[in-house]
Formats: structure tokens, sequence, C-alpha cells
């Protein structure tokens, strides 16, 4: 096992789409971070003198409809859109993960039911289990993570059950069974880490589709409600403006599409870094 590990370990680090994928979500997670340091002006500040202005030196992303600073706001709407996303998928895999296990480990009566449970979720449409979750809750960027983690659970408990079926049938893991060791070390010492791989590189797929939902609840106005700036709440208040003021509109549809980006590269790349036909090279 730590021959595998060290050959995905070494095909990742040759990877370029994995490497060019974590160095944007880095510069993208370092600005978000350090957002209070390096926004030049206070997202919520208003100058009625700078209503709409293109983007120039003092504002190099221009400034919106109230004459507040875009640079800014995208900044810090890039610490909301992340929170969300990351803590959604995070909150997702914290409960697929054991589930996955327990399904496709034992199978019989427990995979059945925890099948039919995720398949209660998984037949409802994504946005409107999400809606549903914010009018019994109420808006909020909390209530958004909430929901996005609801709606991919049974993705990745699927995908954590189907690889966890894959590799109770190697022999180690019939070797120490037959050593006489009980379920959890099974499962804990030589199931769960052989397992990962595709539940590592679905969650890294579906964080990009976080972002863009997130943007989506935002720009319903149903996400991260003002006065905090978030990336879908400038796509919403810059629609009206658009072909006035498009900077309004493009500089935080970049900011979205270069968090997409750096996840799917992150998901391309370690796809390939854990595809077990490489392995034995």
């Amino acid at each position: 096992m730590s021959a595998a590990v060290e050959i995905r370990a070494r095909r990742g680090r040759r990877n370029p789409a994995l490497i060019v994928g974590l160095a944007l979500l880095g510069l993208l997670g370092g600005i978000a971070v350090f957002a209070p340091y390096l926004a030049p002006f206070d997202p919520e500040s208003y100058d009625i003198q700078q209503i709409m202005g293109a983007p120039s030196w003092t504002h190099p992303f221009g400034s919106d409809v109230l004459g507040r600073d875009v640079m800014s706001r995208i900044f810090h709407g890039l610490r909301v859109s992340l929170l969300v996303s990351l803590s959604a998928v995070a909150a997702s895999l914290l409960v697929a993960v054991p589930l996955g296990l327990l399904a496709g480990y034992f199978g019989s009566w427990v995979d059945s039911a925890i099948s039919r449970f995720l398949d209660m979720i998984l037949v409802l449409p994504a946005m409107l289990l999400a809606i549903t979750f914010i009018a019994i809750l109420g808006p909020g960027s909390a209530v958004a993570a909430l929901a996005i983690a609801v709606i991919y659970l049974p993705i990745l408990a699927r995908v954590m059950r189907t690889s966890t079926l894959v590799v109770t049938r190697n022999d180690y893991v019939l070797g120490a069974r037959a050593r006489g060791a009980s379920h959890l070390r099974v499962i804990v010492g030589h199931v769960a880490p052989n397992a990962l791989g595709p539940v590592i590189v679905q969650a890294s797929v579906l964080s990009a589709f976080a972002m863009q939902l997130e943007a989506g609840l935002s720009f319903l106005g149903l996400g991260t409600q003002p006065p905090t700036p978030s990336l879908g709440g400038m796509l919403s208040d810059g629609r009206d403006v658009l072909t006035v003021a498009p900077w309004v509109e493009i500089f935080p549809g970049l900011a979205i599409m270069a968090a997409v980006l750096a996840f799917t590269f992150i998901g391309a790349g370690l796809r390939e870094a854990f595809d077990p036909a490489g392995v034995s090279e």
C-alpha cells in the first residue's frame, strides 16, 4: 500500500492540471483569507462621486451602482463563497463516508436501509431541495451551506459505497478477516484508507458545482444576505446595469469562473493520480 501511495504522490507532483488547480485555488484562498488587508476599500463604503465609475487606477475593477469598490467586494465575496462551498462539501463528506462504508462493508439490510434513505434525497431536484431548506430555516450563508451539504450527501455516499464494495473483495481484507480482526479494525485499517480515493476526487469536482450553486442561491436572494458581499449577490446587482456598467457583472463572474476552474483542474489531476490503472507503473 505504501508503494501505491508513493506512486500516486509522484504522479500528482508531475500532473499539470493538479499543479495549476492547486496554485489557482491557493491564490484565491489567499485573497479570501487576507481580504481585509488586501482590499483597497471597505466593501460597504459608499461614494456618490464613483457611482458606476469605470475601472481606473484608484478602482481597478470599477465601482457599482452605489459607488462601492468592486475589487474590494470581490475579495470579501470570495471569502463567503469559498467558505460556503468548502464547508458544505466537508460536512457532506463527514456523513457520506461513514454511511458509504457501512453500506458497502456490511451489505444486506444495512445496505438496503442506507440506500433507501439516500434515494429519498436523490430523487429531489437540487435547487428545489435547497429552496425548501431555505423556506423552512430562512435565507443565509449557513443555511445555504447546509442545503448544499444535504444535496451532495447521496452522491458522495454512493461513490463511497461502490469504492468500499471493490476494496472489500481484495485479498488483504479477506486475510484480515481470516486472522480474526474486528470489523472496526478492518474498516479503519484496511477498507477506509483504500476506498477514499474516488470520494476525494468526487468531492473536489462537487466543490466546483457547490460554488456555482451558492452563487445561484445568492443571485436569487436566498443565500448570503446583504450587506455581506457575495459573488452571486454582485451578479444580481449588476444585471440591471450590464449595458452601461458591464464591469459590475464581468469581474464577479470571472472570479466565480476562476474558482470553478481551480476545483475542476484539481479534480482532473486527482482522478489521474488515483487511477488504479497507473498504480502499477
